[in-house]
């Protein structure tokens, strides 16, 4: 399985803007991949402004598919533009 994980400063004014489209995202997702077992956004207790990102692929084919689906490339941009500066994205392989 192939899995990332994704930390995100968001700008205080955009909070609302990007919850909505990452649970926009988060639904289409689950609804349209199959082979998408997790998509969760997930918000800091201490830090109200860092938002991680955790999903879960059946295999890199699946996270390819995602990364290509025409959603995605419909609210990835608008996600970035709430960001305060780039979006830390690390790759993982599944152990247990």
């Amino acid at each position: 399985m192939t899995a990332f994980i994704a930390r995100l400063k968001v700008n205080g004014d955009k909070a609302g803007t990007f919850e909505k489209l990452q649970a926009e995202l988060s639904e289409l997702a689950h609804a349209q991949e199959p082979d998408l077992f997790v998509y969760d956004v997930i918000k800091s207790r201490d830090d109200p402004g860092t938002y991680v990102v955790y999903a879960r692929f059946k295999d890199q084919q699946a996270f390819d598919h995602h990364m290509s689906i025409d959603f995605h490339d419909r609210l990835v941009p608008p996600i970035l533009e709430c960001l305060d500066e780039e979006m830390l994205l690390e790759m993982f392989d599944y152990v247990a």
